[in-house]
């Protein structure tokens, strides 16, 4: 089964359907672990996480491949990938990269109708490209997956810009040129999903990120206004950093990580999420074998 059909039978399966965002492949296997049926990989993240840089537009496509082709391999729960405004600009770049995630895996992207010199959603100063250009980064999108399932989320940041209405306006020119779903960025309220369901034929995405403008509802709440998914995009990776800031901090000035072992994951622990001993076993088996020959 591909990717975008797996993704679209999760949709179908969990409503809202909670899609947690996992920085790397570990993660990835942790996510589904905890019973997720669907991932996420910010751009956000992979600009933080794998090149320690803000997220201003600065990563490339190979940048998130590298990463998707990573997670990919080892955890078969389906990916939805943030590609920001697309990797270039022209409709040949944003094919490129709609054909290149489908060709490692992916399941579904989110494109956003930003400014290439993008900044992130729940910071002043965004910009909005008008709503031609962004239907024709759709229209591209949708012309490259062609018959394959892939599932394209078109993201409007026009709301904390523009209002609301407008917003609405954007999301349904989206939809007519192709786009699956529609991600309200720096939703600030329940009332204003509500109209966003209740205007648009797609599902809605509610981004549920930390720290922002949009307050952490629950999936309840989300429900009550038909919201289809609901995305946790950096929540594990902010508690890593500050449990990685606090290990660091111990370590120099206690000189030893004895009293912090209990925030910890074990040896075991690690073992068991990564399918080590399998690996082991299977290892075992292979130096048997040829010391047999």
């Amino acid at each position: 089964m591909s990717a975008g059909k797996r993704f679209r039978e999760a949709l179908a399966a969990e409503s809202p359907l909670q899609i947690v965002g996992t920085i790397n492949a570990n993660h990835a296997l942790l996510a589904k672990a905890a019973g997720f049926k669907a991932i996420y990989l910010s751009g956000g993240g992979v600009s933080a996480g794998s090149l320690g840089m803000p997220d201003l537009g600065i990563l490339t496509l190979e940048d998130v491949l590298v990463d998707v082709r990573r997670i990919v391999a080892v955890c078969d729960l389906p990916i939805l990938v943030d590609i920001d405004t697309g990797f270039g600009p022209s409709a040949f770049n944003i094919e490129r990269t709609i054909k290149s995630l489908i060709s490692a895996g992916a399941a579904a992207a989110q494109i956003e109708d930003q400014i290439s010199a993008k900044r992130c959603g729940h910071r002043p100063n965004k910009e909005v490209v008008p709503i031609d250009e962004m239907v024709d980064r759709i229209t591209a999108a949708a012309s490259a997956r062609g018959s394959d399932p892939f599932y394209l989320i078109a993201r409007t940041d026009s709301l904390a810009i523009e209002g609301i209405d407008s917003a609405i306006k954007r999301a349904k020119a989206y939809v007519k040129a192709g786009a699956d779903a529609i991600f309200a960025e720096a939703v600030t309220d329940l009332d204003q999903y509500k109209k966003f369901t209740s205007e648009i034929s797609v599902p809605v995405l509610a981004n549920l990120t930390e720290f922002g403008m949009t307050p952490l509802f629950t999936t309840e709440q989300l429900k009550s206004v038909n919201v289809g998914m609901a995305l946790y995009p950096l929540s594990a990776f902010r508690a890593m950093n500050k449990a990685a800031t606090e290990v660091f901090k111990t370590i120099r000035e206690q000189g030893s990580q004895k009293s912090i072992l209990e925030k910890m994951q074990t040896r075991d622990e690690l073992y068991a999420s990564i399918n080590y001993h399998q690996y082991e076993q299977a290892l075992d088996k292979f130096q048997s074998e040829s010391r047999d020959k």
